[in-house]
């Protein structure tokens, strides 16, 4: 039987469009950014919004964007179907990209983008 109660389960953080967060944020729920958020942030997932844009340093369980992001993130699954900006380095254990035409969706990578996908190396080891 799962240890959470069934509140727990349904619990959000969300950044709503129009409102703008800078600072840290912890959170042990998922998060939603439809506005924006610029800082630390670690969560067990975060969604950003197509609306949405996230900068800093980020530590997540599962990244899902279709909005912006920027800077350092570091997650276990990552989603990705919007915009990654210049120098933004992402380090996950698995990587998802998709693309549909339907929505027109796309993902642009800015300069300088760097992406670790998979296990960490040993020590001594090059990438």
């Amino acid at each position: 039987m799962d240890s959470q109660k069934p509140t727990e389960v349904n619990r959000l953080t969300v950044v709503e469009e129009g409102t703008e967060f800078r600072g840290a944020v912890v959170s042990s729920c998922a998060v939603i950014v439809k506005g924006k958020v610029a800082g630390e942030l670690s969560s067990p997932a975060l969604t950003v919004a197509p609306s949405g844009a996230v900068s800093g340093k980020i530590k997540v369980g599962t990244l899902a964007s279709q909005g912006e992001i920027s800077g350092e993130f570091d997650a276990e699954h990552a989603h990705l179907s919007g915009r990654v900006s210049d120098g933004t380095m992402v380090r996950a254990r698995t990587l998802d990209v998709k693309l549909t035409s339907e929505n027109l969706m796309t993902v642009t990578f800015g300069n300088d983008t760097k992406l670790e996908i998979g296990e960490e190396p040993k020590p001594g080891e090059r990438r």
